[in-house]
């Protein structure tokens, strides 16, 4: 027994094989994964550790790269509008990746914490948060989950496969072929994940090849070699027109963390990465520098050789102005309609990877029901249950909102929660940091600079407070013809729903009930697969249960969790 400087009282002692050190009413327990990572201490109210992945090791440096790569092409995003001129178009791009590199930083260090862990955000909110127990999991579970669609990218996939056989769609021939392009990537994925791995390499390149084709074309535009009249007009008074509307620069800001938002995909599968830290330490910046570069250069490409308000006010691509102004309407637009399909169809086999890790993730921390059905990696190595309810969720987002103001309101509810857990998860590092000193745990594999850290904090800051700025039109000047601050509220309600329910779920029915909840680990897959279930213990059994437990809920009579257990189950019918 030691004691920290602030007069702390630090505990060890040992459950089943696994050492654990107590900080106060904290059980922080050492485990190892299979991936060449060092053991990490994690608090023992969060998913166990898996020692040997289920999921497999498929997961190669060179993957690493294009996972990341996949997510952050996809399609376009366009900030002309919101900034105003040419010049602070190029600044933000710039923005974007010092930004994104800030971020990067800060997950890389929670990383080196939590190195045998797949989920990202899940994990990390988890142990930064650990009480109250189980509040911070339920509630990032309710939105990651209840918004993990990747309905959007289906819809620009199939558009322009129709565009590329030069169709004009009805609304429901839309929807219907948007339904055969998620539903095909999801037996893809859910059959094999090397395979779809692989594939997302592949497309990955294709998409880095387009980029340095369009940049290069630009730079052939500049030295005046094409149809392009006056490829320098719009460098020249480069800042004219730019917006002094806060709710253009916060929109354009959000635009840009959304275009680089792909820098963190392969944290998402770290726990099926050989040597994780060393690896993604290397790939991970290397990504976002060439995508930054190429971002950079194709806009570049883009003022070159497209007058600025054309880009402003058309509703096409710059890619497809750009294809149109360089080449020519014909058999080149036909193409880029092809790769911007392949664009969208790589973009959506990452996140859907991405996506089904932190889903189940969620399952494994025992605060979705039945989290043997989440955790199982059965029959094809692969989570099939999330990927199953990505894809459900996808074909309800694609089929029931009308265009418009409903399907708008609804992917921009996405991204509200999304930055407040950002600026939790950033401001958690530091709670994290601390809490190791405490304990006594000072190996480290990575530290972020502590300005990369506030320097993000104050970014997350900008966009929690300026969406509540109006726009120029007003009230009703957002993308909606509502109220423009509605998905804030909504986003925040949902959040303080899930505060509500948590409240009832853990504190006031197990009141009434005379019970507590209690966690139990259970194994499967051949013991390969871990999962927490939460229980409901009567109090007159308590005492009992907490002797003849752990601190993962495991029975400390026996070498191996329950696979039954012998309490009643909170959130799983028997």
């Amino acid at each position: 027994m030691s004691e920290t400087k602030d007069s702390e009282i630090v505990v060890n002692r040992h459950a089943g094989e696994a050492e654990v050190r107590e900080l106060g009413a904290l059980e922080f327990v050492h485990e190892y994964g299979n991936n060449g990572s060092k053991p990490s201490y994690q608090e023992a109210s969060g998913a166990p550790v898996e020692n040997e992945s289920p999921l497999g090791l498929q997961v190669t440096w060179f993957t690493t790269i294009f996972l990341n790569i996949g997510q952050m092409i996809g399609t376009a995003a366009s900030i002309l509008s919101g900034v105003g001129s040419v010049g602070l178009a190029m600044i933000y791009w710039t923005l974007g990746l010092l930004i994104s590199g800030c971020q990067f930083s800060i997950y890389t260090e929670l990383a080196s914490f939590f190195p045998n862990r797949s989920g990202a955000e899940v994990v990390y909110l988890e142990q930064a948060y650990p009480r109250p127990r189980y509040l911070l999991p339920t509630t990032f579970a309710v939105q990651s989950v209840l918004l993990s669609f990747s309905s959007s990218n289906a819809i620009v996939m199939g558009n322009y496969l129709y565009a590329m056989a030069g169709y004009t769609p009805s609304a429901w021939e839309q929807k219907g072929l948007a339904v055969a392009c998620i539903t095909f990537i999801t037996l893809l994925v859910i059959f094999s994940t090397k395979h779809s791995l692989r594939i997302s390499n592949v497309i990955g390149v294709i998409k880095l090849i387009t980029l340095i084709f369009i940049s290069i074309a630009g730079f052939v535009v500049l030295g005046g070699h094409t149809n392009v009249a006056d490829p320098t007009e719009n460098f020249q008074n480069a800042f004219s027109g730019t917006t002094n509307s806060g709710y253009g620069l916060a929109n354009a800001l959000v635009k840009i963390n959304f275009a680089y938002s792909g820098y963190a995909n392969a944290f998402n599968v770290i726990a099926e990465v050989k040597d994780p830290i060393r690896t993604i330490k290397r790939t991970g910046p290397a990504s976002l520098l060439v995508v930054a570069t190429l971002y950079i250069l194709c806009n570049i490409a883009y003022f070159a050789a497209i007058p600025k308000e054309t880009l402003k006010e058309s509703s096409q691509l710059a890619a497809s102005l750009f294809f149109t102004a360089v080449f020519g309407a014909g058999k080149s637009v036909r193409a880029l309609n092809f790769l911007i399909a392949l664009s969208a169809f790589g973009n959506i086999v990452s996140v859907t990877i991405g996506s089904s890790r932190i889903i189940r993730e969620c399952g494994r921390q025992g605060v979705l029901p039945y989290p043997r059905i989440w955790a199982s990696t059965r029959p094809f190595g692969t989570p099939l249950a999330a990927y199953v309810l990505k894809w459900g969720l996808t074909i309800l987002m694609i089929l029931a909102p009308p265009s418009g103001d409903a399907f708008n309101f609804i992917v921009d509810l996405y991204s509200y929660p999304s930055n407040l857990f950002l600026f939790a998860l950033t401001a958690g590092l530091l709670i994290i940091r601390r809490s190791r000193k405490k304990l006594g745990i000072v190996d480290e594999d990575f530290k972020t600079w502590d300005v990369a850290i506030y320097f993000s904090l104050a970014v997350n800051i900008f966009l929690l407070v300026m969406p509540w700025y109006p726009p120029p039109g007003g009230a009703n000047g957002g993308d909606v013809s509502f109220w423009y601050g509605t998905y804030c509220a909504v986003g925040l309600g949902i959040m303080g729903v899930c505060i509500l329910y948590y409240a009832f779920w853990i504190y006031i029915l197990p009141y009434f009930g005379k019970y507590q909840i209690r966690q139990e680990l259970i194994v499967m897959d051949g013991e390969s697969a871990k999962a927490h279930r939460l229980v409901k213990v009567p109090n007159a059994e308590l005492e009992a249960w907490d002797r003849e437990h752990d601190a993962l809920g495991r029975k400390i009579d026996s070498s191996t969790p329950s696979e039954d257990g012998g309490a009643e189950q909170v959130l799983e019918k028997e």
